[in-house]
């Protein structure tokens, strides 16, 4: 990704964002931290998900439909897929699809990971379709990395209940007390068994990696849960470093006036129910989405 452009050139080009639901904001609030003067463009394919339960060529369809909607109508002159299922079984389509730089969020999880542990044993709970496909198994294993993967189906309908902690939320938007105790418990129990069998094995995990993009709003539970000295590794955090990390080190001043003409601006686009984004979406982003503008990829 050397070809990536400086920040004051950035500042006028678009990023695109793409998750099969809206569980990528998580990536997009990361970036925009990170980039605050860029543009940014995110599609939620919620008309088609969930991925988890389609065939890899049906996945690759829909994820390539949506980056040449990015790239083609927006703009997008880098594409992040925010979407675990859609990183592990379609990111070499995508990349042949369009001609823009293009990041998963499974490698750069991985290489968090690598830099974390000093065992090299890692934990990794992510949903059902992203544990099935393995990806984070091979991406930690090319990094040396030992892993056991462990699937927490629960954990997203919490999160999308609201039943979650203090994050970069905020408290206000926190659950109630007997709502986070009920999340926090489902924690404890997915991490009790994961320990349990990762000491089966033979494993010394000192890292968890967090291979959801629902899963950030939960990080301050987990890292009550987890074992003393255990890390926690966030993959949106993760994704967004490598991005930032990819830009020239030539800074616009932080007052001048272009920089001021370019703060973030963020499109939101969905091809379905774009009044639960709205909704849903501002906790994920930690700001309003503004109108969520529906689009129709086909089928």
């Amino acid at each position: 990704m050397s070809d990536l452009k400086n920040e004051e050139e950035m500042a006028a080009s678009t990023i695109g964002v793409f998750d099969s639901g809206f569980g990528g904001l998580t990536v997009l609030r990361a970036l925009v931290a990170r980039l605050p003067k860029t543009q940014f463009a995110f599609l939620g394919d919620t008309a088609r998900l969930p991925y988890g339960s389609k065939s890899r060529r049906t996945i690759a369809r829909y994820a390539v439909q949506s980056a040449q909607f990015l790239v083609n109508e927006q703009g997008a002159e880098l594409l992040v897929i925010a979407c675990n299922t859609a990183s592990a079984l379609a990111l070499d389509a995508i990349q042949e699809a369009v001609p823009v730089p293009v990041v998963g969020v499974i490698e750069p999880g991985a290489a968090a990971a690598r830099a974390a542990s000093h065992t090299g044993d890692v934990l990794v709970i992510a949903t059902d379709a992203t544990v099935r496909s393995h990806a984070y198994s091979a991406a930690c294993r090319a990094q040396g990395l030992r892993t056991l993967e462990k699937a927490c189906p629960l954990l997203v309908p919490l999160v999308e209940e609201g039943w979650t902690g203090p994050s970069a939320a905020g408290a206000a938007q926190a659950a109630s007390g007997p709502q986070l105790a009920v999340t926090a418990e489902v924690i404890r129990i997915y991490l009790a068994e994961l320990t349990a069998e990762a000491a089966a094995t033979g494993l010394d995990p000192d890292t968890l990696v967090l291979g959801c993009t629902h899963y950030p709003l939960l990080r301050s539970l987990f890292e009550r849960a987890v074992p003393a000295g255990m890390r926690v590794i966030d993959s949106a955090e993760a994704t967004a470093e490598v991005v930032a990390r990819s830009f020239s080190p030539q800074k616009v001043k932080k007052h001048s006036p272009a920089a001021q003409a370019h703060a973030a601006q963020i499109r939101c686009f969905a091809t379905d129910s774009v009044d639960k984004f709205e909704r849903l979406g501002s906790r994920f982003l930690n700001r309003s989405t503004g109108k969520v503008e529906l689009v129709d990829l086909g089928g």
